[in-house]
């Protein structure tokens, strides 16, 4: 098969993916060792994967540019840690350089890999230059090379792999992000010929809880935040709610000028719109992919501004009550938490902004990727520590603005 001539197509990039899931439940416990890139980079990374092939289990979308863009949207939603931050952007340059496309040709997703690379790339601070940018730069100059010349897809993934691999042996690199970079590459290249566990005869065999394994069921995400009035006045509020939380992580339901304004974030919007067809007519209905840059919707808030911070268990969490946090995400550095629980945070309504405050450098990306997707409302306070965390909280006021707040409370 010629690279003019070859055709991936979305069973192509399924398989992929589950392969570089497969290759990461092999290697995660060898990057956790390693060390560079967080506390525990190797769980951060085979949770963040969990969450990107999930959508891919009941998907009905056969093309290649509908599912890249399904995993992308899951991977960052669901990203852990700094090394999950990095492993999602790298999956949604993939879907940037398939997007709109049924099939692709072979130059075409050795192009997107390298579009895939580049913005994994620009979340890494470059000063001093981490492994994993040293690696990515390899692996994207053997990829093209083997691009330019047409060759198939399996070629370009061996040559990028090989280039990696060169690079890390003469620059003597042992960092987790080195590896982290070709572990991705290997289980693509494992995925494509088939040459795989799957996750799915991995959760059969119970390898999810083996050795306290993550299941990758446990961070299933829901990136589609919907708002929506239903014209109802006499419907059974219970009733409803039990049947959203069926398809939705985090939902609302309260009547308000004659009807039922509802909030709720779900992985189906189709299931919802349909369910909701049948509560009465529908009007106001607002889509949101909260995976993907937006803005807060301006509601009715309990608050003007609240602090959020990360706790490990009760006792912490308690501490940072009484330091000043209004919201807590459950969380630490051997488990960091997801993107996705502080976004889900944010979109709870309790106030107008947000001082997003991170106890540990392991969550610094997370939070950097959580005012990118919220702008404006949202603001950070970087901490190194917990004690550093109960400083810059004792100085939040909820009389200022979240601007005035992260101010005062970095220099702390």
């Amino acid at each position: 098969m010629t690279g003019s001539r070859e055709v991936i197509t979305g069973g192509d990039f399924k398989r992929m993916v589950a392969g570089a899931y497969s290759e990461f439940l092999l290697e995660y416990e060898t990057i956790n060792g390693l060390g560079g890139a967080g506390t525990l980079p190797g769980t951060h990374i085979l949770r963040t994967m969990g969450a990107a092939v999930m959508p891919l289990a009941d998907a009905k979308d056969d093309s290649i540019g509908g599912l890249s863009r399904r995993v992308a949207t899951a991977a960052v939603f669901g990203a852990r840690g700094n090394a999950g931050v990095v492993l999602a952007q790298m999956f949604r340059g993939i879907s940037a350089g398939l997007a709109g496309k049924y099939d692709a040709t072979g130059s075409e997703f050795g192009k997107a890999f390298q579009y895939g690379i580049l913005y994994a790339q620009r979340v890494i601070p470059e000063e001093p230059e981490r492994p994993f940018i040293t690696a990515a730069k390899a692996v994207a100059k053997g990829a093209y090379h083997a691009v330019r010349d047409g060759r198939p897809i399996v070629e370009i993934l061996q040559e990028a792999i090989q280039s990696g691999e060169t690079s890390v042996k003469q620059l003597g690199l042992t960092e987790a992000g080195a590896n982290i970079m070709l572990s991705f590459l290997r289980g693509c290249l494992k995925g494509l010929d088939g040459n795989f566990v799957s996750p799915a005869v991995s959760l059969s065999l119970g390898l999810g809880t083996h050795k306290n394994m993550p299941d990758p069921r446990n961070d299933l995400v829901r990136p589609y935040c919907i708002r929506l009035r239903v014209k109802n006045s006499k419907a059974n509020l219970p009733e409803l709610e039990r049947q959203m939380r069926d398809f939705s992580s985090f939902s609302i339901v309260e009547r308000a000028r004659g009807g039922l304004d509802i909030h709720l974030h779900t992985d189906h919007v189709g299931t919802t719109l349909e369910q909701a067809i049948g509560w009465g007519p529908l009007s106001e209905v607002k889509i949101t992919n909260m995976s993907e840059a937006h803005v807060l919707p301006v509601n009715e808030a309990i608050m003007k501004v609240a602090a959020l911070a990360v706790a490990k268990d009760s006792a912490e969490a308690q501490k940072l009550q009484d330091a000043g946090a209004s919201i807590l995400v459950s969380g630490s550095e051997e488990s960091s938490p997801s993107l996705a629980e502080i976004i889900g945070a944010a979109h709870s309504d309790l106030a107008s902004s947000y001082v997003l405050v991170a106890s540990s450098p392991d969550y610094r990306l997370v939070f950097r990727q959580a005012k990118r997707l919220l702008g404006g409302r949202v603001e950070l306070v970087l901490a190194d520590t917990f004690d550093n965390t109960i400083a810059a909280l004792k100085k939040f006021s909820p009389s200022l603005s979240a601007a005035e707040n992260a101010k005062i409370m970095a220099q702390a």
